[in-house]
């Protein structure tokens, strides 16, 4: 999975609900109709097939929602992703290269779509109770498209509704898995962070 097809999950940092209320669904529902803005911090790991880590990584985020967004990784190597509401940009600052994206082409039924796009989530995902697992209430997500590059996202939120974990299988056994922390909801973000020029000499790709 390339660099561009792993970044989809980052999208997933938005889930952070205002009410807590008794289930996952419930509590990604409330979020979609109660959170604007996020600021976090966030933890990755990537697990082989086998269970193995491959990599870990961590980085700092900002979203407002719809569509606007910025994703930063600072380990093991720094990318930047942002949103401006209508295109996704993928900064890779080592190779110097851009990948642009529309946002309504990319989000299409990807993880972005349950928070990104309409709230109608329903419609593009289907949502199952996991359950509770050491203190976590666990949601998964599986896309009614056989177009997806992933096979299934997990969610696992506090009993106060807070998103804790997101896990995502893609079609290679890969899983990634990131943990949020220092979490703000609503907090006020200047459009700034959701703007994006490519560098001077990058190389820019456009799907």
């Amino acid at each position: 999975m390339n660099f561009s097809d792993r970044c989809w999950f980052f999208f997933m940092f938005f889930l952070f609900v205002s009410v807590a209320e008794a289930g996952a669904i419930s509590s990604l529902k409330n979020f979609m109709q109660n959170t604007r803005t996020v600021r976090a911090a966030f933890s990755q790991m990537v697990l082989d097939k086998n269970g193995r880590v491959v990599q870990r990584g961590g980085g700092t985020m900002q979203f407002e929602r719809p569509g606007k967004f910025r994703w930063i990784y600072e380990k093991p190597y720094e990318q930047l992703i942002v949103g401006d509401g209508d295109r996704i940009w993928f900064y890779d600052h080592d190779l110097n290269q851009v990948t642009v994206r529309k946002l309504d082409v990319a989000i299409g039924s990807s993880p972005a779509a349950l928070l990104a796009g309409s709230s109608d989530i329903e419609k593009s995902f289907d949502l199952a109770e996991m359950g509770l697992d050491d203190g976590i209430e666990w949601l998964e997500a599986t896309p009614k498209t056989k177009e997806s590059t992933f096979e299934w996202v997990r969610l696992g939120f506090t009993p106060e509704g807070i998103l804790k974990a997101m896990e995502l299988r893609d079609h290679f056994g890969q899983t990634t898995v990131l943990t949020f922390s220092e979490v703000e909801r609503n907090p006020k973000l200047p459009q700034e962070l959701f703007k994006f020029s490519p560098p001077e000499g990058a190389d820019v790709i456009s799907d």
